[in-house]
């Protein structure tokens, strides 16, 4: 008995006592069935919110697999609106050298009939100052030779051959 008076004198053997006491009122009021649907509780939200950012990381990658899509869309449309705009200016460039070419030809073609009148019109007035001179020393000569003679055949004979030459 001795022994036994000797464990209920003891603080451990009160404090073991005391704790199963604790857990049988625990046990008879619930509170483990308490705990354990609030860790059901939280982790069911833990779930949710898995299920929730599992959701979410799959829309990101639709989202972020449009958004490449879009980007390489973009990109293609503007290197093709860049070979568009290389080629317009190409062309544009092959017009204006074929439009320059051609107006250079035009205004080569205009001075080559411009020169070609100004040389006939000078030498219309050349031949019309020669035949006046002609004609001037002609009736000089004829007034002086003739005085009252109708006509002279030397004279009408280089009259007639520079009417040949002239005419």
């Amino acid at each position: 008995m001795e022994t036994f008076t000797a464990l209920l004198s003891g603080a451990e053997f009160w404090e073991g006592v005391a704790l199963v006491v604790f857990v049988g009122v625990l046990l008879k009021f619930g509170v483990h069935a308490m705990a354990a649907r609030a860790l059901d509780g939280q982790a069911q939200k833990i779930k949710d919110q898995l299920a929730e950012a599992e959701q979410l990381r799959q829309e990101a990658e639709k989202l972020l697999a449009s958004i490449k899509q879009e980007r390489e869309d973009a990109e293609r449309m503007s290197a093709q609106i860049l070979a568009d705009a290389q080629a317009q200016a190409e062309q544009i460039n092959a017009d204006a050298r074929v439009k320059l070419d051609e107006q250079v030809k035009r205004r080569a073609e205009q001075a080559k009939r411009k020169i070609a009148l100004a040389e006939a019109q000078a030498m219309a007035e050349v031949k019309a100052a020669a035949v006046e001179m002609a004609a001037s020393a002609a009736e000089t000569v004829l007034a002086g030779r003739v005085g009252g003679k109708k006509s002279d055949p030397l004279i009408d004979s280089g009259l007639a051959q520079m009417g040949q030459k002239f005419g």
